[in-house]
C-alpha cells in the first residue's frame, strides 16, 4: 500500500509479523525515499527475494525477517511425525540462508529457531509450531532491547555538540527500532545533545544517502550528507569527533565485515585520531571465525555500479565490473566495539569472550 503522507518513515514496523494474515510485512527499503511501500509477504520465495534484493536490509532486521520467514514455513509443513517435519523444516531453513552469505543474523536467527525445534521434539508438530511462534516474536522484542542498550553504551563514548559520522545504513530502518550505529545518536537527540551527523552516501547503493540521512532528517536530526570520498576532509577539519557504524560480522579478534567503503573510513580515522567504533549485537559476533580473511564477501551484480542510478550505463559497456558488498575492517582500526553488554576494546580476542561470558550470566540470571 501506498504511503498516507502525513505518516513518518518512523512511524512504521521496519518488519513485523502480520498475526491475522500470517505475513511478514516489511518496508520495500528499494523504493525509499521517494515512495514507502508496504510488503506483506507469505511465500517463502518472496522472503527470500525480499532479503537478497535488500527489500529488507540490516544485520538485525534481516535476522528477525528470518524468524518470522521460518515461521511461516514452518506452519505450512505437512508431516506425520517429528522426523518428517525436521527434515522439511532444515530444507525451508537451508533455503532461507542462502539468501545473503555474508550477514550472520541470517544464520543466527534461523539456527536459533531450529534450536526450538530440537528442544521440543517430544510434542506434537503444532506445538512446535506454535514454540517456533513465541520465538520469532521473542527475537523481534529482544531486538528493541538490544539497539536501545547498545545507544546507552554509544552515548557514554561521546559529548553534547560532538560531530558524528556514519557509513551506510544502521539505523532504526536496519533493525526493529533505534538502530544500531544510529541508537546513541536517536538518545542523544531525546536529551538533547545536538549531535552533527555526517552520513556518507555509500556506493553502489547509497543506502547512506537514501536511508540514513532520510530517517534522521525525519526524526529532526542535524544530518549532512557526504560523498563516500569526503569522509577524509570532513575529519581534517576536525568536524568528526567519532565514528559509528554497525556490521554484519564481527570475526574472534575484532575484525570486522560492514558495508563496504567502512575500512576506507577506517583507515581516515586513524589518520586523523578519530575513534571507530563498530555498534554490534552479540548476535553479529561470530568467535567460530578467526579473523576477517575467513568471513565470505557476498558480490553482487555489475549493474549495481554502472547501470542502477543512470539513466544510461555510465560505463563502457562490456568493461569488467568488481562489486563486493562487503568490506573487512582491521581489528587495530578499532577502537571499540559496542554491544548491548558492554564495550569490547583491545585484545579483541579476550574482551570479546568477556563480553558472551557477562550475557550468559545474564541469561541465567533471567532463567531463574
Amino acid at each position: 500500500m501506498s504511503e498516507d503522507k502525513k505518516k513518518s518513515i518512523m512511524d512504521y514496523d521496519t518488519v513485523a509479523l502480520d498475526e491475522e494474515n500470517h505475513a511478514l510485512v516489511i518496508i520495500d527499503q528499494t523504493q525509499l525515499p521517494y515512495n514507502t511501500e508496504i510488503l506483506s509477504l507469505t511465500k517463502q520465495e518472496d522472503i527470500w527475494s525480499a532479503i537478497y534484493l535488500l527489500k529488507v536490509r540490516g544485520a538485525p532486521a534481516i535476522g528477525v525477517a528470518a524468524a518470522i520467514g521460518i515461521y511461516l514455513a514452518a506452519r505450512e509443513i505437512e508431516a506425520s511425525d517429528f522426523e518428517e517435519f525436521l527434515q522439511k523444516f532444515r530444507k525451508a531453513k537451508d533455503y532461507l540462508d542462502s539468501a545473503r552469505p555474508t550477514a550472520v543474523n541470517l544464520s543466527w536467527a534461523l539456527k536459533r529457531m531450529e534450536g526450538i525445534v530440537l528442544d521440543n521434539k517430544n510434542k506434537s508438530v503444532s506445538e512446535i509450531v506454535e514454540e517456533l511462534h513465541k520465538e520469532a516474536v521473542k527475537i523481534r522484542e529482544e531486538d528493541i532491547w538490544v539497539c536501545k542498550t547498545i545507544g546507552e553504551y554509544g552515548l557514554t563514548l561521546v559529548k553534547p555538540g560532538d560531530g558524528l559520522l556514519t557509513h551506510c545504513n544502521a539505523g532504526q530502518l536496519a533493525t526493529v527500532k533505534y538502530g544500531t550505529a544510529t541508537a546513541p545518536m536517536y538518545l542523544g537527540q531525546e536529551r538533547g545533545y545536538h549531535f552533527r551527523i555526517f552520513s556518507d552516501e555509500t556506493r553502489p547503493l547509497l543506502q547512506g544517502a537514501r536511508l540514513t540521512s532520510f530517517e534522521l532528517k525525519e526524526s529532526g536530526l542535524d544530518v549532512t550528507v557526504i560523498c563516500d570520498n569526503m569522509s577524509a576532509s570532513v575529519m581534517r577539519k576536525g568536524w568528526v569527533n567519532a565514528v559509528f557504524v554497525g556490521c554484519d560480522r564481527v570475526a574472534a579478534n575484532g575484525d570486522t565485515a560492514n558495508k563496504i567503503g567502512t575500512s576506507m573510513v577506517a583507515l581516515a580515522a586513524k589518520r586523523y585520531g578519530v575513534p571507530m567504533y563498530i555498534c554490534a549485537p552479540t548476535s553479529t559476533i561470530d568467535l567460530n571465525t578467526p579473523t576477517g580473511k575467513e568471513i565470505h564477501i557476498e558480490e553482487r551484480p555489475a549493474a549495481e555500479v554502472v547501470e542502477m542510478w543512470y539513466e544510461k550505463p555510465m560505463a563502457p559497456e562490456g568493461v569488467k565490473v568488481f562489486n563486493p558488498a562487503f568490506d573487512v575492517t582491521d581489528h587495530d582500526l578499532i577502537a571499540g566495539i559496542v554491544t548491548e553488554y558492554g564495550i569490547a576494546r583491545e585484545p579483541y580476542s579476550e574482551s570479546l569472550k568477556e563480553i558472551f561470558r557477562r550475557k550468559q550470566e545474564a541469561l541465567k540470571g533471567e532463567s531463574r
